[in-house]
């Protein structure tokens, strides 16, 4: 742990959480022009991807280069495949429901109170879950096997969630399908493939990590934290709860893993479509 350069990485953390701090008040400005707070969603992306650019920047100099090349760039995907996907998937709807039910409760100016519960909570977030990638950065020894699992381990997510994300897109862009639940492609095999598939992003990243004690140690807490916001946060949880009287939704989830996909309980030939995330 004394080969690893603290000093270093504690400097990168202050400029990296300054990058995910003006995404964040940027996307506030916008959002409160737009009058729709719903663009922060857009924002997640944008700031791990700020976060991981500036990191490596910050990293110049430590560190092993192709390390923080491939970080840095997986991260980027990551995030920008997931800005542009929400972006569409919200473009021409107004103010999301969760944020209306939120803004409801303000004590007082709505646009403030946001910003406090949702914008800079969620530049913590950012902050806290991407501590793999920032301590990716200062790790000075080579790839080992750890790193390339990890690395296929990303390239798996990525696969669950842009795909199951086109395939619902694609569902949902039917008439005939309105209210029916999704229990095609992938989500056949999960109720949640985009969860499952960040589920294995940012477990991914954590293995890069992984070739240096120090940086694993540090970076645990981040992919824990990512766990549980997915499964018991604000993620699968508060959705099935949102899904629960469905119809048709009792049945595909008696049938269909929850989050590790599964082969369907009683598998036979799926039933009339029925939904999955963000239906």
């Amino acid at each position: 742990m004394n080969d690893y350069p603290w000093s270093a990485f504690a400097a990168g953390l202050g400029w990296s959480a300054a990058a995910a701090l003006a995404v964040m008040l940027v996307t506030f400005a916008v959002a409160v022009r737009k009058g729709v707070h719903r663009v922060v969603d857009v924002a997640w992306g944008i700031g791990f991807t700020a976060v991981a650019a500036v990191s490596c920047w910050a990293a110049a100099g430590e560190g092993l280069p192709g390390r923080r090349v491939l970080v840095t760039v997986l991260t980027a995907v990551w995030g920008v495949r997931l800005a542009v996907h929400i972006a569409r998937r919200g473009r021409g709807h107004g103010e999301d429901p969760r944020y209306e039910k939120l803004l409801a409760k303000a004590p007082g100016n709505r646009d403030l109170y946001a910003l406090r519960m949702v914008y800079l909570l969620q530049g913590a977030l950012i902050w806290l879950v991407s501590l793999p990638v920032q301590a990716a950065q200062y790790v000075p020894g080579p790839l080992t096997a750890a790193a390339w699992a990890g690395t296929a381990l990303w390239a798996v997510g990525l696969f669950f969630e842009s795909v199951g994300d086109a395939q619902l897109a694609r569902y949902k862009a039917d008439p005939a399908n309105k209210g029916r639940v999704m229990d095609r492609g992938l989500w056949r095999y999960t109720r949640h493939p985009n969860y499952f598939g960040d589920f294995c992003v940012w477990w991914g990243l954590y293995l890069l990590a992984c070739d240096s004690p120090a940086a694993a140690a540090v970076a645990a807490p981040a992919p824990l934290v990512m766990t549980f916001l997915l499964t018991r946060g604000s993620g699968k949880r508060l959705l099935e709860r949102h899904m629960a009287d469905r119809p048709g939704y009792a049945a595909y989830k008696a049938r269909t893993s929850g989050f590790f996909p599964l082969p369907p309980r009683g598998a036979g030939r799926p039933t009339p479509p029925a939904t999955g995330d963000e239906q």
